[in-house]
């Protein structure tokens, strides 16, 4: 009887088996590994591009962030300037209001007072002086009354003549400076 033996076949053709098998195992593998590195380059890719776009948008915030400060800055200095301007202009409107408040004092001092200390405090004038009587004082209350540059004369006190043993009454006098005048003439 004839033997014929199949097993180098069936063993040939399982070891051609194994080794297909296994170069598809390496070829799965190396696709894998494929997949994964350029999945991996793809969003390397995108983090590099979002990097560039944050440092682009930084740049441009710190670009307005400079602008918003100097925005501010001359802002600072248009409200200096402002704030100057307000000072001359009230400069020049009241620089004949000191013209106007030495010629009142003038004609409204009547004879037998005499002037010791004028003080101006903003639109407040004070006086302090001698009057030789009460009376003389209060002439000189009434004469400010109907003066139009000075207005509202509040005696703040007066010493007689005996208790400042020299022969006058002393007085301090406030009376309220009037611009109106001024802004009616001008």
């Amino acid at each position: 009887m004839a033997r014929i033996n199949l097993l180098p076949w069936r063993e040939a053709e399982r070891k051609q088996r194994q080794k297909e098998f296994g170069l598809t195992v390496l070829a799965g593998a190396l696709f894998s590994v494929f997949v994964v590195f350029a999945i991996h380059m793809v969003i390397e890719g995108w983090i590099t591009a979002q990097n560039q776009r944050n440092t682009f948008l930084q740049r441009e915030i710190d670009a307005v962030e400079k602008q918003i400060r100097e925005i501010r800055d001359l802002d600072k200095t248009k409200q200096n300037l402002l704030a100057r301007m307000n000072i001359i202009q009230e400069l020049q409107s009241s620089r004949p209001q000191i013209v106007h408040l030495f010629d009142e004092i003038v004609t409204t001092l009547p004879d037998g007072v005499y002037l010791d200390q004028v003080a101006q405090t903003g639109n407040r004038v004070a006086f302090e002086g001698q009057a030789q009587s009460n009376a003389r004082v209060s002439s000189m209350m009434r004469n400010i009354d109907d003066s139009e540059w000075l207005a509202s004369p509040t005696l703040d006190f007066i010493e007689s003549k005996e208790k400042t043993g020299t022969g006058y009454s002393h007085f301090k006098l406030t009376v309220k400076q009037s611009s109106q005048a001024t802004e009616v003439k001008e």
